[in-house]
């Protein structure tokens, strides 16, 4: 029997599974590698672990993984698209790695068999859309945080079945990272506005929209500054 450390996760995955929490039905919905169902498999987080991926070919990694550390019993492989390749409701549901406008199709056409479980959601990019799109599809924001890892910073959300209605400030930084502000939020708010001022560049030259752009970077500013209060 392996030793539970044999999965060990990078920080990363690391605040993905601390928001998991532990539950009896876990589901990872694009699992790539499958370390993270591995990690909550081996140290007790999860009873069960759905791995769901849109091909065959994209779980062989995970499979391997799963059948070699003897975790084939209490795993089962999903090929399909989205939630919907799940075999049973998950307590708790993943979606990272992708980009916001993915997983926000992900969540609403699984919508049905999600209505009941923590989704913890980090998208490459677009997070605002995310926010906004949960927030339509009749899911509540309940925690945020931003992690590390090498010179790259990840936002990751956690939601649930429930009502909110977010200020432009809240959609764009994060209704929970707007209020409890943690350290990493002003390095991630730096990036942004790197991100932004190019684009803007680009857009006083015609190539997007300037005054979407100004907003964006209003915003942020006022992260950084402390007086962003997240009420418009």
């Amino acid at each position: 029997m392996l030793p539970e450390n044999a999965i060990s996760l990078g920080a990363r995955l690391s605040a993905i599974r601390d928001l998991a929490g532990s539950c009896a039905s876990f589901a990872d919905i694009g699992a790539d590698h499958g370390r993270l169902s591995a990690h909550m498999l081996l140290h007790g987080l999860c009873e069960r672990a759905q791995l769901a991926d849109i091909s065959e070919a994209s779980l062989v990694k995970a499979r391997r993984l799963i059948y070699g550390l003897g975790l084939s019993e209490r795993a089962t492989f999903c090929v399909g698209d989205g939630a919907q390749a799940l075999k049973e409701r998950p307590d708790v549901a993943v979606v990272a790695g992708m980009g916001g406008q993915t997983i926000a199709g992900i969540v609403e056409r699984g919508r049905a068999v999600l209505s009941a479980s923590r989704l913890v959601l980090q998208p490459n990019v677009a997070a605002p859309e995310l926010r906004m799109r949960l927030q339509a599809a009749g899911f509540c924001i309940v925690e945020e945080v931003i992690a590390r890892e090498g010179r790259r910073l990840y936002v990751i959300i956690a939601a649930q079945a429930g009502q909110m209605r977010l200020s432009p400030e809240e959609m764009e930084v994060g209704p929970v990272l707007l209020r409890k502000r943690p350290p990493l939020l002003f390095d991630y708010a730096a990036f942004r506005l790197r991100v932004a001022g190019k684009a803007l560049a680009g857009a006083r030259r015609g190539q997007g929209d300037a005054a979407a752009l100004e907003r964006e970077i209003s915003i942020w500013e006022a992260t950084v500054h402390g007086d962003g209060s997240g009420h418009s």
